[in-house]
């Protein structure tokens, strides 16, 4: 690389930020000054000032004369997206004030400005006064600036103590990025001078049956959504620091997914019998008229109280996780020696990049500070997502592998060096990386769809494997000799676990698939599967399924009444509610009407409940590993359906993460050092593969501790670090006063 092209690199900023299109800097130092490509203009106000340069958009900066139209419009637009995040950023901060509701005491108050309410003197107070409206305008804006840098050196004192109990007790960085926090600190300021802080026991004891209630009195609207479509309850076991086995027990419905009760079952062994009792009394305390199906992962004893619970409810359904078998429909498939080559050269890639810090230095330096390993919820995900940000970082690579300052480090220069550089310089080896994210991206895109809770997915995971096999055969040019192995491992983990006859009727009544192909109809393995769905959904009840089955679908297939309806075609998009259309198009047929909405407001995985390992670990630490199984219960409660509502109202606004990515980095240890898959957490197991301890129901406790690399911890500011106070053994030094300090 020649040095015009380094100086480049550095000036031309790698951002998402349309501004940089149009300009660079003039030193990389100093952010402030950026020379126009059009006019050669030099803004000292950064990157926004040339984008209103460009554009045209102020009065108080020269207008570039010769900036074409396009150029216009991109700044215009991407002036006006910050101006409205900043606009809704404001709004959300004065309705989070406006919701904290202090009761006030008397003394002496003055208006602050973007507060909803008066803020208390204090001390620095006296030295500043209100602006007097009789003052001219330069003596007035003289007393503003005044209070406003007392304003702003009092919120740096209070940030201090902040920040420094934050530092003291190793208080994660991403603690203080959410309302609760902004809540906490607004409601302390309400309250003014003098404010006693919680103790212990009123942590412990009244304000954590306080919050309980009041989280429990925000899911009543759940629990509406529940009594009129129907709800799914999900299950999986945990095992937490004292090894104790802990089962969870959560609720699906349209709304969200929320948690009920997780249970010690340290005493007994996680039999059939033992999951079908839990299972029974979760379907209870909901009442089992909500109830439409269970949902679990394929092992053995889950499948052992599937029969129970059949036997006893043989109206209700026992669905198969669909994140669990897509899990291991990639699994398998990665395991395939032509996928487990690639991956293997790319992990000696990173493994080597990551193992010194000079040829990480480097890396980052021509990924302009980008990382190219990028953790995932599983290891797959970590595979995928880094294969991509492999793929999508290729350029930069290859060029710094080129580069003389890649080539004069001594590392790269050793056996495992050569190979990496070769790697790299290797056509063959992107070709194949290429390949292997054409052929998981169709399946990945089903497992978004699962894991996302965005939207009831049962109606819709058939239909998308369908099309993800479709898909994977074109990858291959449908030359069925190249993908034979591929789809037979897709269609032997989908075989008796996401096509039965719950998915099979969920997908023939999902008019987004069965308007754009009558076929469907026609297909008799879906047909007869749809009947077998009427005979549990409507058990006992002749008349209905007759009604259901031979009069009602007569209508929904020949579109006749108000399926013939112009606005019907609504279900064409993708992102539509299809609980809803029935709702809205389904009253003549008010048998098949039901069925279909409670059928197509279920989830088809239990993610949700598997992802509530992650919540008792946050809970039950080291240093807490004395809670009692009550007190745990609890907290785990609050934090897991606090997420979920939170997640719920991010994915109205659209603001949702992709599920794949984590901020930890446990499932990504493969691509750090040798041998580091074995560290994962998250481990797919297949019944039909290998046989399980059904004692054992999860890792052992070191298991639940993964390995981390000093080098990533640095990757994301979001990852939480490890306290360096002294950690006491539960039996060697547990101090009497601390017995019921959780």
């Amino acid at each position: 690389m020649n040095a015009t092209t380094q100086q480049e690199n550095v000036l031309k900023r790698k951002t998402d930020d349309v501004g940089w299109e149009y300009g660079s800097l003039i030193d990389p130092s100093n952010l402030d000054k950026v020379k126009c490509m059009f006019c050669n203009h030099v803004s000292t106000g950064g990157i926004y000032r040339l984008k209103q340069h460009v554009a045209h958009v102020s009065n108080d900066v020269a207008k570039c004369k010769k900036s074409s139209q396009e150029a216009k419009d991109r700044c215009k637009k991407s002036l006006e997206e910050a101006s409205k995040k900043r606009r809704e950023k404001t709004i959300r901060e004065l309705e989070l004030r406006d919701s904290v509701n202090i009761s006030r005491v008397g003394d002496e108050e003055v208006n602050v400005a973007g507060r909803s309410e008066p803020h208390k003197l204090g001390p620095l107070d006296k030295w500043t006064r209100p602006i007097d409206p009789k003052l001219t305008q330069a003596e007035a804006l003289h007393q503003q600036k005044i209070n406003k840098e007392l304003w702003k050196k009092r919120t740096h004192e209070v940030q201090q103590y902040v920040a420094r109990w934050m530092y003291n007790h190793a208080i994660p960085f991403n603690a203080c990025d959410n309302d609760d926090f902004k809540l906490m600190c607004e409601a302390i300021g309400r309250f003014g001078p003098g404010f006693e802080p919680p103790s212990k026991h009123d942590l412990r004891e009244t304000l954590l049956s306080q919050e309980h209630a009041r989280v429990k009195s925000l899911l009543q609207e759940r629990d509406a959504e529940k009594m009129k479509n129907g709800c799914s309850i999900m299950t999986d076991a945990w095992s937490d620091r004292k090894r104790r086995s802990i089962m969870n027990l959560c609720t699906n419905c349209a709304d969200g997914s929320s948690f009920i009760k997780s249970k010690e079952m340290s005493a007994v062994s996680h039999t059939s019998e033992v999951i079908f009792q839990l299972v029974d009394e979760g379907i209870e305390e909901i009442g089992p008229e909500h109830v439409v199906q269970v949902v679990t992962d394929n092992a053995s004893n889950n499948m052992g109280a599937k029969k129970i619970l059949l036997e006893k409810r043989p109206n209700m359904f026992w669905s198969s996780c669909a994140t669990h078998t897509i899990n291991l429909m990639l699994q398998g498939i990665g395991n395939l020696p032509r996928f487990t080559k690639v991956l293997d050269k790319a992990k000696a890639f990173t493994i080597f990049v990551y193992g010194h810090t000079r040829t990480l230095d480097c890396m980052r330096h021509f990924s302009s500070g980008k990382e190219i390993i990028r953790p995932g919820v599983t290891r797959f995900a970590s595979a995928y997502l880094t294969l991509e940000s492999l793929l999508d970082k290729k350029d930069q690579l290859r060029k710094m592998v080129v580069d003389g300052r890649w080539d004069s480090l001594r590392e790269v220069k050793s056996k495992n060096g050569k190979a990496a550089t070769a790697t790299i310089m290797s056509m063959p080896f992107w070709k194949d990386v290429k390949l292997c994210l054409n052929v998981f991206e169709p399946l990945v895109k089903v497992l978004r769809l699962v894991d996302g809770d965005v939207k009831p997915s049962m109606g819709f995971v058939y239909g998308e494997i369908v099309k993800a096999k479709k898909e994977i055969k074109e990858v291959y040019g449908n030359v069925a000799s190249r993908y034979k192995d591929v789809i037979d491992v897709v269609e032997k983990k989908m075989k008796d676990r996401l096509d039965s006859p719950l998915h099979l009727a969920a997908y023939l009544l999902n008019p987004y698939y069965s308007y754009a192909d009558t076929n469907i109809f026609d297909d008799g393995t879906i047909t007869e599967g749809f009947i077998s769905c009427v005979e549990t959904f409507y058990h006992g009840d002749d008349s209905k399924q007759d009604q259901a089955v031979n009069v009602e679908l007569r209508k929904f297939q020949n579109r006749e009444g108000s399926f013939a309806k112009k606005l019907t075609r609504t279900c064409q998009n993708f992102e539509y509610n299809a609980a809803s259309w029935w709702k809205l198009y389904g009253n003549e047929v008010p048998t098949l009407q039901r069925m279909a909405m409670r059928i197509l407001s279920l989830t088809s995985g239990a993610s949700a409940c598997e992802r509530n390992w992650s919540t008792f670990e946050n809970i039950h630490t080291k240093k807490r590993n004395r809670l009692t199984t009550e007190r745990l219960n609890d907290l785990s409660f609050i934090q897991f359906n606090s997420r979920m509502m939170a997640k719920k109202q991010m994915i109205k606004e659209k603001k949702i993460a992709d599920v794949l990515f984590s901020t930890e980095t446990t499932e990504a240890q493969g691509f750090l050092f040798e041998g580091g898959d074995e560290c994962a957490v998250v481990i797919y197991r297949d019944e039909d593969e290998e046989e399980i301890d059904n004692t054992v129901p999860m890792e052992v406790d070191e298991q639940l501790e993964p390995r981390r690399s000093a080098r990533l911890r640095q990757l994301y500011e979001a990852e939480e670090f490890d306290s360096e106070e002294k950690e006491f053994d539960d039996e060697e030094e547990k101090h009497p006063d601390d017995e019921d300090d959780y």
